[in-house]
């Protein structure tokens, strides 16, 4: 069950949260994936509003959100358990099934085809309405030295997208 409640009454569990990491879940077709998130912005655009998730594109859940517009970020109430946020952000969807693995209980939306997970309760329904590369080479100095590897396979020179979602709806499974 779930209850449908005012985003921005969350405003600062949503930020607090993602300090320690929140899960962005996507779907095409059958196949759901989730990811853990620790960056993230949330406010108004455009009149909307909106949760800004920042995906590396060489990450299978950049793929997924090319192919299928639609997002579920997932945000614990309380302390998560470290040791999904740790799975979910260290293990490729590309090749495991993370929510079987985790034995996560999906939770259907109303909004969007992409569920919540109920071990994360609430949740922010989103469509992505735009998306932004950040080249490293337009950003500090000292966020390309931390951010931005510049030894070649490692995963971390890939940029991230930025995908503007509007925030269709947010619930809390209760």
């Amino acid at each position: 069950m779930k209850q449908s409640v005012d985003v921005l009454d969350y405003a600062g569990e949503i930020c607090r949260a993602l300090k320690k990491g929140v899960l962005l879940t996507t779907k095409v077709g059958d196949k759901i994936n989730t990811m853990t998130i620790g960056w993230g912005t949330f406010g108004r655009e455009w009149n909307k509003l909106v949760f800004v998730a920042y995906v590396r594109e060489n990450r299978y859940t950049y793929s997924m959100l090319q192919r299928h517009g639609e997002f579920t970020v997932n945000i614990p109430m309380g302390c998560a358990d470290p040791s999904i946020i740790k799975y979910c952000g260290s293990v490729s969807g590309a090749d495991h099934d993370k929510i079987q693995e985790l034995n996560l209980t999906l939770e259907p939306s109303v909004h969007v085809s992409v569920p919540g997970i109920r071990e994360f309760p609430l949740t922010l329904e989103c469509r992505v309405i735009y998306s932004q590369p950040q080249p490293p080479e337009f950003l500090p100095e000292a966020v390309q030295s931390r951010f931005y590897s510049s030894i070649p396979g490692t995963g971390e020179e890939a940029q991230h997208i930025a995908f503007y979602g509007e925030i269709l709806g947010a619930y809390m499974v209760i």
